[in-house]
């Protein structure tokens, strides 16, 4: 597996733990944090799109809250980001939504918390029950009809 990762100053913390829990499981990283203080949309773009474009299987995300990596990261074709604050919405957001991208917040979580949620998230897959496989086809229409209503 490979997953993208990237972070903005609030994430840094966070993220160099995640980097270390990701390599000691064996797991390709391509990393998108930038030295220094960076823009969370630069980063969010960045991974979302090593994401879509199928370089990286799923990405992680962390700024000060998560929201505006979550929110970002959601406007790239193809990226479904989920802000995660425990395993339990972590798993669900695998298991029922198929997200392909999890984004913390560095101020609002700790570093056992961000571990638990990785290992969660990494660990689930997305459910083959008739009823959410229903549910992500619609989010997906709806997906595409928004890209073709910009067009």
């Amino acid at each position: 597996m490979k997953i993208a990762i990237g972070c903005d100053h609030a994430g840094v913390e966070i993220l160099g733990s995640i980097r270390q829990d990701l390599k000691a499981s064996g797991i390709q990283i391509l990393d998108f944090s930038p030295p220094g203080e960076a823009d969370y949309p630069d980063v969010a773009e960045q991974v979302a799109r090593s994401v879509a474009s199928g370089d990286a299987d799923r990405g992680v995300l962390v700024c000060g809250t998560g929201i505006g990596m979550s929110i970002t990261a959601n406007k790239v074709g193809g990226v479904h980001a989920a802000l995660c604050a425990d395993p339990y919405s972590a798993r669900m957001s695998r298991e029922h939504n198929d997200a392909n991208v999890l984004c913390m917040g560095g101020r609002t979580i700790g570093i056992g918390a961000a571990t638990e949620i990785l290992r969660a998230w990494l660990s689930a897959d997305a459910s083959a029950e008739e009823r959410h496989v229903r549910r992500r086809a619609k989010v997906v229409d709806i997906e595409r009809s928004r890209s073709l209503a910009a067009r």
